[in-house]
């Protein structure tokens, strides 16, 4: 036993995991220790107010990063031996996002012409700019893609920890306002800046070329619109709201949300650690890959099933200390989410961990972009009559349509428990069709683990 345990510490995997745990820990428990702070300094009106930009930052983010997160990391890990390969990765990825970028920018620009709230705050919208840049550069994926996060994670805590100190020392009044999302651009600015200089020290820096952009275009579009589909029923929901309520009833659900999924955040580098392995698994051994994917199911849905247990109890308790008694009306949006980490954590396990590595992208972001536009119905309908209780059954109710529709799936196309049989429906990637993302065994070596002969990162 000794042993074993002493072999699963030095595993690459959990390894990495823990980079991934102490870059999660930043993104999550640190507005757990910021949020107190600002809701006590900017009120639930300003709160609500920096929430509302956050959530149109967020889909700037979406629309920058374009999926690259999950194609870009699947591309690296399938050519971790190939240094001009990563390299041609890299070059077609940067040249889309700059591109994306310039694009955002100019629609930044217009919405918040047409929004009043947005007009009346000019240095709010430029700083939301500034982190949305910065965040959908972020190289995080390539680290990914190579199973190498230390690195890129040691960058992104740094920066975490800066970005919070400067809100302590900076944030004193509803004016201050605009330099949350300032001080929070700080982070991916240096992730971004630092990594990206890292990356280029570890593969050749290739020329920018027009099929390198298209072709990174071709693989992040799936992810993309997979993205966006998700985006309309998580990251979006307070700016959805915003468009119906006060800012002080967008900032009593965005306390609560922003709660919920900093909670479950815990699970994340779970997902994250095992998407790159498993895209390598996929194509080379079936049995291997389930194995892995049930592993992962087991420790997801185990760990969603402590967390909304704990956050239905201790609801009062959580808003009265992380929100203050201003925010009490938080507590039932709080309540009502803490269905949130059992629905994800299967949404997760059997989507993302499972179907993507294996191939089946379009029935995946056929069910996410069904659950974005079901999300949009419920808000137009519930917010208007509910406020932030109404948007909060409607973030439950989407994500219960997404984990079911996978799980149903997953039993009939390609179960996780149970042998292999045959590929049934229509659907199943084949050699004569083949979908998005699915690659031939040929293409990996024969032994378990990938081979990394990066220069620089070895």
């Amino acid at each position: 036993m000794k042993d074993r345990l002493l072999r699963l510490t030095r595993h690459k995997l959990v390894h990495d995991a823990l980079a991934l745990y102490g870059v999660q820990l930043c993104r999550k428990a640190l507005p757990l220790i910021v949020i107190p702070y600002l809701t006590a300094v900017l009120h639930p009106a300003g709160w609500g107010l920096v929430a509302f930009m956050q959530s149109l930052a967020e889909f700037l983010v979406l629309a920058i990063e374009f999926g690259f997160s999950f194609s870009g990391t699947r591309e690296i890990a399938r050519n971790q031996d190939n240094p001009h390969k990563c390299g041609e990765v890299m070059t077609g990825v940067l040249s889309a996002q700059a591109v994306l970028a310039f694009a955002c920018t100019i629609c930044a620009a217009i919405v918040a012409s047409m929004i009043p709230i947005l007009r009346a705050h000019p240095l709010l919208v430029a700083a939301g700019l500034c982190y949305a840049v910065f965040q959908g550069f972020a190289p995080l994926w390539f680290f990914q893609g190579l199973e190498r996060m230390k690195l890129c994670a040691g960058l992104e805590i740094s920066g975490k920890v800066a970005g919070c100190i400067c809100i302590f020392i900076f944030i004193h009044s509803p004016d201050d306002a605009w330099k949350v999302l300032g001080f929070q651009a700080l982070a991916p600015a240096i992730t971004s800046l630092l990594g990206l200089a890292l990356a280029f020290r570890a593969i050749p820096c290739v020329r920018p070329r027009f099929h390198l952009l298209r072709s990174a275009i071709a693989e992040g579009w799936p992810m993309f619109l997979l993205r966006g589909g998700e985006s309309m029923y998580s990251v979006g929901n307070s700016f959805i709201l915003g468009l119906f309520v006060s800012p002080a009833f967008v900032g009593y659900f965005a306390g609560a949300d922003k709660i919920t999924r900093a909670a479950f955040g815990l699970m994340i580098p779970i997902r994250d650690v095992l998407f790159p392995r498993m895209s390598n698994l996929a194509a080379r051994s079936f049995e291997k890959a389930q194995r892995l994917a049930r592993s992962g199911m087991v420790l997801m849905v185990a760990g969603g099933i402590a967390l909304g247990t704990v956050q239905w109890i201790f609801a009062p308790t959580i808003v009265r200390i992380l929100m203050g008694p201003d925010f009490a009306p938080a507590v039932a949006v709080l309540r009502i989410e803490s269905a949130y980490p059992v629905l994800v954590a299967f949404a997760c396990s059997v989507g993302m961990q499972w179907l993507v590595p294996l191939g089946y992208d379009r029935l995946v972001l056929r069910v996410t972009l069904t659950a974005g536009i079901l999300n949009i119905v419920l808000a137009t309908f519930l917010a208007p009559r509910l406020a932030h209780v109404g948007m909060a059954w409607g973030v439950i109710a989407t994500e219960a349509f997404v984990a079911t529709s996978f799980l149903v799936m997953v039993s009939k196309i390609r179960p996780l428990w149970g042998k292999r049989t045959g590929s049934r429906g229509s659907h199943a990637p084949t050699c004569e069709t083949p979908q998005i993302g699915t690659v031939s065994a040929a293409s990996f070596p024969a032994d378990d683990s990938p081979r990394v002969h990066v220069r620089g990162l070895n």
